[in-house]
């Protein structure tokens, strides 16, 4: 990757003139990341470029996310006109990698995450839009707008709406908003302070909704494998932290599969629209956890819709299935 044009003066501007600047893996968006190293010390620029990108919301979560005593990187310096932002360096060392490195350590990690979500659910929401019902429905139509067409499907559109519409709408009421960073997951988590605490990366979609989303995200993993038993294990952790019961356990799998729906239609979207066909390979394994949560009794009208108008040979890597 080619660092922005505008860099070297920004850069300059912040005190860290003649920088050099490293390439860091980035994400699914049009943002992209470099490390900056300048003798002993080290920074993460971000490109966020208008119109596509605007650094904003991340700016205006990571703060209220640090001053509530949760690590999102410190904001060292900004240029929102040209979308640049200097960030406090986490490093390298995440989750993800971690617990595919040492399996032993997966309990334990994935109990201090969940304890992080405890703490954050404890913690009254912040000024982040709601995560209402048409925001719901927005995120499970891309399944319908990109998975059922390319691999051939014509599908009930208005039969698919319906039946959220009936299993989404009584997740609405009955709990208090919290702050749902929407991607929290193994790969966003970082370990910081010697392998002690977590640091937050990729929270700039939040927004105030139930407290099961982020759980979801975390143990219906969709870049790595989370055991039945782990997922099992971390949302006994969950309730016995909060005292959370049935309705949370029917909102978990409700919001799981509206996820999983999302994920498929996204994943789909970057192959076919952005040409990044690495994300369709990641859909078995979407599918897997559509397809448990969709046997919880309170998904059988989304489930029911599924079994009518999807076949189980069109469930799978869009790629493969179309070809």
């Amino acid at each position: 990757m080619t660092p922005p044009p505008a860099a070297p003066a920004f850069l300059a501007s912040a005190g860290w003139a003649g920088a050099d600047i490293l390439p860091v893996a980035g994400d699914a968006s049009f943002r992209r990341y470099f490390r900056v190293v300048e003798g002993h010390r080290s920074a993460i620029l971000m490109d966020a470029p208008p119109p596509h990108e605007d650094p904003r919301p991340f700016l205006a979560v990571a703060r209220w996310l640090t001053e509530h005593g949760f690590a999102a990187p410190a904001i060292l310096h900004e240029d929102l006109a040209q979308g640049l932002v200097l960030l406090e360096d986490f490093g390298d060392v995440r989750l993800r990698e971690t617990v595919d490195a040492e399996p032993a350590r997966e309990l334990g990690l994935y109990g201090a995450a969940v304890d992080l979500l405890v703490r954050l659910h404890d913690t009254p929401a912040g000024v982040e839009a709601p995560y209402d019902l048409a925001v719901y429905q927005r995120e499970a139509a891309l399944f319908v707008e990109w998975y059922c067409p390319a691999v051939g499907l014509e599908v009930d559109a208005a039969g698919y709406r319906d039946a959220w519409d009936a299993v989404l709408a009584p997740l609405l009421d009955g709990h208090r908003p919290v702050t749902v960073l929407r991607d929290y997951h193994a790969e966003n988590l970082m370990l910081i302070d010697g392998g002690e605490g977590l640091g937050l990366l990729d929270f700039q979609d939040a927004l105030a909704g139930h407290p099961a989303y982020d759980l979801v995200s975390l143990l219906q993993d969709a870049r790595r494998d989370v055991p039945q038993a782990t997922e099992a294990a971390m949302l006994a952790r969950y309730r016995d932290a909060t005292g959370a019961g049935e309705a949370f356990d029917i909102a978990y799998h409700v919001l799981g599969a509206q996820r999983n729906a999302k994920i498929l239609g996204i994943f789909t979207r970057l192959w076919k629209r952005d040409g990044k066909p690495r994300y369709p390979t990641l859909c078995p394994r979407v599918w897997a956890y559509l397809d448990r949560d969709l046997a919880h009794p309170a998904l059988k009208p989304v489930a029911d819709w599924f079994a009518a108008n999807v076949p189980p040979e069109k469930r799978g890597d869009p790629m493969q299935v179309a070809a």
